[in-house]
């Protein structure tokens, strides 16, 4: 946990960032990201030479030379801050940038620019780093957290960030386990694979703690793709400061078409918020996205037209017409994708807008139906609508199914999430105090666990679980397939909940009358009782 006094440090070197122009807070994280990878790579050198030292053998490949030992973090760290700022700026910053093979936070700082506006901030933001026990992998994880909460109240920067808790939720409804290949082809900050991280070290510790399993652990078991190469470097290293050696988000648009290196049935658990209203051109996203969606690719370029213009000589002139490219949802096609990325097997838990649910265009009832059809569709969570605020106010629900290619959908558990554990306005305020435990009406989250975790017994299904017995009209129940089919696939909770309306009883018109009547009298008593005063 982050003591009050190291929350303070970070809130001052965040407001001497925004006075000295350093105004993004994306920008923010990532400056101090590299001063992280910084402190990082001569740490992993001081560990190399006591091994070095130990073992007598020679030291292989060092990151820092002998004549670049002003590089290094100790070295310079103590230094007066106009030299520092001459040292970090004009020496370490470009070295860094050339380290290509120092893992995927270096694979990433090909085009990193260096920002920090002054060397008296640079200075703070160094003591600030070096007061970290970065041998601490929670205080150090912690610390990047309190950086990324600042992303979710930073308006429409908080776009990248789904809120931990709900996150959290997802996690535990999926319980990832070590022989899981895990991603998220949408990564951010990485907030998915670190909370699988998280919940894997927690519950089987034991099996990722031997040696085998704890290469894969720290090299290909979780992987994130991005196209924002700020968001790679910050959730690159999220990861590293939460233990992953190595880890694996890429750069990657994971909807273009990329030919015979299109990901295909190569992980068995893919958690994501994908990006949503967005729309995606024909031309870029792979053809079998589209087929997905009942769509056919665009395999040819029409022909240009023309039409007559006069030009400022008043001469006839021929100008092209522009066509507007047809377009997809990004949505729709982030759910055709993930359905391709995923082994036979495979599950995945996706945040979708409710559009998705209910959209009546033959692109959303395509992809529904393959859902329900073609695989096995478990469980749909409805979310209040101020999850995402205060940036968005959109409804939203998860996606919990599983990748069969051979239909497998019976029953359909629907939750009815009223509450998260966080007021549902712009403000987003935590509901109960540090430490205490929400109730329902505070947050649903244990409930929607648990119900979840009822519907199976030993992993096979559980019909004889009380999920089965709930009625339409309770906060969660079963719908069968046919019903969904019968209803154009339709998802939403809306379709199939059922609201029983209390009866209430109103007096008779000559009853409300007389009470009027009664009224007017009293009143006019008054007034006369008035003017008898005066």
């Amino acid at each position: 946990m982050l003591t009050g006094k190291i929350r303070g440090q970070i809130d001052q070197v965040w407001e001497m960032f925004w006075t000295g122009g350093v105004a993004n807070p994306i920008s923010v994280i990532e400056q101090i990201s590299y001063l992280l990878f910084i402190r990082r790579l001569d740490e992993l050198q001081r560990t190399a030479e006591r091994r070095s030292q130990a073992t007598g053998l020679p030291l292989k490949d060092p990151t820092f030379g002998p004549d670049e030992q002003t590089l290094r973090w100790n070295n310079f760290k103590d230094k007066d801050p106009d030299v520092m700022l001459d040292i970090v700026q004009n020496k370490v910053f470009p070295k860094i940038k050339t380290l290509q093979a120092e893992g995927s936070f270096a694979e990433h700082m090909k085009d990193a620019i260096f920002m920090i506006p002054s060397a008296k901030l640079l200075d703070q933001v160094v003591q600030l780093l070096s007061a970290i026990d970065m041998n601490d992998k929670d205080t150090k994880g912690d610390l990047y957290e309190y950086l990324l909460s600042k992303l979710q109240q930073s308006g429409v920067n908080g776009q990248f960030r789904t809120p931990r808790n709900i996150i959290g939720m997802m996690v535990e409804l999926m319980q990832p386990k070590p022989g899981d290949t895990i991603c998220d082809p949408s990564s951010g900050t990485c907030g998915f694979l670190m909370a699988a991280v998280e919940y894997v070290e927690t519950h089987h510790s034991k099996e990722i703690n031997q040696p085998v399993n704890r290469v894969r652990f720290n090299n290909d078991m979780f992987t994130g793709y991005d196209f924002d190469k700020h968001m790679l470097r910050i959730g690159a290293m999220n990861m590293l400061l939460h233990g992953i050696e190595n880890p694996a988000v890429h750069y990657r648009d994971s909807l273009q078409d990329q030919g015979d290196d299109n990901i295909s049935e190569a992980f068995n658990l893919i958690l994501a918020n994908p990006p949503f209203k967005g729309s995606v051109d024909f031309d870029i996203v792979a053809p079998d996205l589209l087929r997905a969606l009942g769509k056919s690719p665009v395999t040819k370029k029409p022909k240009p037209t023309f039409k007559i213009e006069l030009d400022e000589d008043g001469n006839e002139i021929q100008v092209e017409v522009k066509k507007k490219k047809p377009t997809e949802k990004s949505e729709l096609l982030f759910l055709a994708l993930i359905l391709r990325m995923l082994k036979v097997g495979g599950r995945a838990a996706v945040i979708v807008p409710d559009g998705v649910l209910f959209g009546s265009t033959k692109s959303h009832k395509a992809i529904r139906q393959k859902i329900v059809e073609g695989q096995k569709l478990e469980a749909v969570i409805s979310l209040p609508s101020g999850v995402f605020k205060p940036y968005a106010g959109v409804s939203t629900a998860i996606l919990i199914f599983t990748k069969t290619n051979s239909g497998g959908t019976d029953n359909v558990w629907f939750y009815d999430m009223q509450a998260d554990g966080y007021s549902l306005d712009d403000k987003r305020t935590q509901l109960c105090k540090e430490g205490e435990t929400p109730t329902h009406k505070q947050s649903n989250i244990s409930d929607i666990i648990s119900r979840y975790q009822s519907l199976t017994d030993n992993g096979r299904v559980n019909p004889d679980g009380p999920e089965y017995s709930r009625k339409r009209t309770e906060q969660s129940f079963m719908v069968p397939v046919a019903d969904i089919e019968s209803n154009d696939f339709d998802l939403s909770l809306n379709r199939y909940k059922e609201v029983v309306y209390e009866e209430i009883q109103y007096d008779s018109p000559k009853e409300i009358l007389t009470r009027i009547k009664a009224l007017q009298n009293k009143m006019a008593a008054g007034v006369k009782e008035l003017e008898g005063l005066l």
